[in-house]
């Protein structure tokens, strides 16, 4: 892989990474609601994860997908469900120490198995694989994609959390801050409208 494709996949994975999406919107929640200490788990789950998604799919996970499309159906339904449940939980979060409030995020074992379910990292780990990857070093361009997704996930992910924070302050309100965890939500839900309305493939 040259440097001009280096530097050309490290554009592409930075300005994907930090547009919003299912991972920017639970991280940004997760800030507001418990601060950036308690969202580093979160926060290291999402980047590790998606890199090994990403090494996981350059060296052939995506093409059994490809060949079997009752899986990605199967991955894509469930994916929904499980970013449905995301919103919901995210909308009806209440402040921490109130009674019946969630004491902590997402765990890094949760974070980094969420990206398996996430329809943006699929649409970014299959067409970064397909464009990037070099059939005569498969082991090292991935690798270099993996190590490049990571370093990308981790400056999104550390932003939307920062962003979250400074975001707490104004939101000291239960009213602010429960207006603010329904949008977070409402985003959440249209991006899963949008993926179930583009259908398969």
């Amino acid at each position: 892989m040259t440097l001009d494709n280096i530097l050309a996949l490290l554009g592409i994975l930075l300005a994907s990474a930090w547009t919003p999406g299912p991972n920017n919107m639970m991280l940004a929640a997760s800030g507001v609601n418990y601060g950036l200490r308690a969202t580093a788990p979160h926060i290291t789950g999402v980047f590790i994860g998606f890199g090994f998604m990403i090494f996981s799919i350059a060296l052939g996970l995506g093409e059994i997908f490809m060949r079997y499309p009752v899986l990605h159906e199967v991955l894509r339904w469930g994916g929904a469900a499980m970013l449905v449940w995301v919103a919901w939980k995210i909308a009806t979060a209440k402040r921490p120490g109130e009674a019946g409030a969630a004491t902590k995020p997402f765990t890094f074992v949760q974070a980094a198995a969420f990206q398996w379910i996430n329809p943006k990292a699929w649409i970014m780990a299959i067409s970064i694989s397909a464009q990037f990857l070099d059939p005569a070093a498969p082991l090292l361009t991935a690798s270099i994609m993996a190590g490049l997704a990571m370093i990308g996930g981790l400056t999104s992910a550390t932003g939307w959390a920062l962003f979250g924070m400074v975001l707490a302050r104004w939101l000291h309100t239960a009213a602010r801050l429960r207006a603010f965890n329904w949008s977070m939500a409402a985003i959440i839900l249209a991006g899963v409208a949008v993926v179930l309305a583009s259908g398969p493939g």
